[in-house]
């Protein structure tokens, strides 16, 4: 039940192949609201996927949102790779920010965020001696909050005795052990429209119904917790010279647990209006729950033993703000270890990039991570050894 210390090397000989296929998806732009964009996106990612798995997927389009299934082998499903392809970068972003590997450090739109995460998992799980049970799902629409896909990835963790999410890891290689949950909001506050100059005071006006509730929806957060209730973008009125009938605002929420996300949400659903006449309304809700500590506990010894064992720096663990899948198959229950993807930065920035020299080890620590999870193997952190059943499949 020995590690294959030569797995590392042999990826590393294998570079080549893994940087070729993440160009090609790179180079093929997706912006999430582009349903056009993420349809030819959905076609390279399966060409690609294709090719290293021998194997076609499953095309599942819903309201006009592209994802993508492999379901590999006859038996049960029992692990679940996990990733998006869809990017936040407009079409046009490779004239500006084109795809490059230089001194190792590879740049292009969506390559941090996760386009090279997408390819990892497969060039792993073909590496897999066995890959019957695995399941790899690539969504098209995690950037917009996975509006069609939350219920297809929650299908498909369900039963898995583990999730592996391949979004882009934390600051130096640091796998992501804890999101924040994430609830989003619109306040639309309700006036009347008047003259500003000749009668305003036959107006309602909306824009200051909404300044008192922006003042009172900040209110509802808890710093002391790591609750943020963040007013975001703002809208009202439709000219200069109108006391504004109409207007609403975006409101950003993160929080450490679910019972903030209770408290928060109690306290958006009791917002009420303060100026005479005017009415607010309050839409959306919890979208993602939080990826708790304890999802992860178990699946982080196991691969930071593995990473020794393989020779690899030691394997750092990071609690975030921001929300993936993977708050969603550990909101249903299920062991969950997220940012196993690319080690780099700058997601969703100008300097997004991705550390070229660390592609084969991430991906030998895949490869190893879900040999023991199929093979019924675990580890301990503090031992390093195995203990179970059965023989791991690297």
């Amino acid at each position: 039940m020995s590690v294959d210390h030569g797995l590392v090397g042999r990826l590393r000989a294998h570079l080549p192949a893994l940087l070729a296929d993440i160009e090609e998806l790179v180079t093929c732009e997706s912006p999430s609201a582009d349903l056009g964009a993420v349809a030819a996106s959905a076609d390279v990612v399966a060409r690609v996927g294709t090719r290293v798995l021998g194997a076609a997927p499953e095309r599942i389009v819903l309201s006009g949102r592209t994802h993508l299934r492999w379901r590999l082998g006859t038996g049960a499903r029992r692990v679940l790779f996990l990733g998006h392809h869809d990017t936040v970068w407009p079409l046009g972003s490779l004239t500006t920010h084109p795809y490059t590997v230089h001194n190792g450090v590879m740049r292009g739109p969506g390559c941090f965020d996760m386009k090279a995460g997408v390819v990892m998992a497969m060039h792993a799980i073909a590496a897999l001696t066995d890959a019957d049970g695995v399941t790899l799902l690539v969504t098209g629409d995690e950037e917009l909050g996975s509006p069609t896909s939350r219920g297809l990835v929650e299908q498909e963790a369900a039963g898995c005795v583990a999730a592996l999410v391949l979004e882009a890891s934390a600051d130096g290689g640091a796998v992501k052990t804890q999101r924040k949950g994430v609830s989003l909001y619109q306040v639309r506050a309700h006036g009347r429209a008047a003259h500003a100059g000749l009668e305003p005071h036959r107006g309602v006006n909306a824009t200051v119904e909404l300044a008192h509730q922006v003042l009172a929806v900040t209110a509802l957060a808890d710093p002391g917790r790591g609750t943020t209730v963040t007013p975001t973008l703002l809208s009202a009125g439709t000219t200069s010279n109108t006391v504004p009938a109409d207007g609403g605002f975006a409101v950003d929420v993160r929080v450490p647990d679910v019972e903030e996300q209770r408290r928060v949400e109690d306290g958006m659903r009791a917002l009420s209006a303060v100026v005479p006449g005017a009415r607010v309304e309050v839409s959306g809700g919890p979208n993602r729950p939080p990826l708790d500590a304890r999802s992860s506990a178990r699946l982080f010894a196991h691969a930071s033993a593995l990473a020794v064992e393989l020779g690899l720096p030691p394997l750092a663990s990071a609690a975030v703000g921001g929300g993936s899948d993977g708050n969603f198959t550990a909101g249903i229950g299920i062991p969950t270890l997220d940012g196993l993807g690319a080690v780099g930065g700058g997601a969703h920035a100008e300097d997004e990039h991705v550390l070229v020299d660390a592609l084969p080890g991430r991906t030998a620590l895949l490869v190893a991570l879900a040999g023991d999870l199929l093979a019924g193997v675990h580890r301990s952190a503090s031992t390093n050894q195995p203990t179970g059943s059965g023989t791991r499949r690297p």
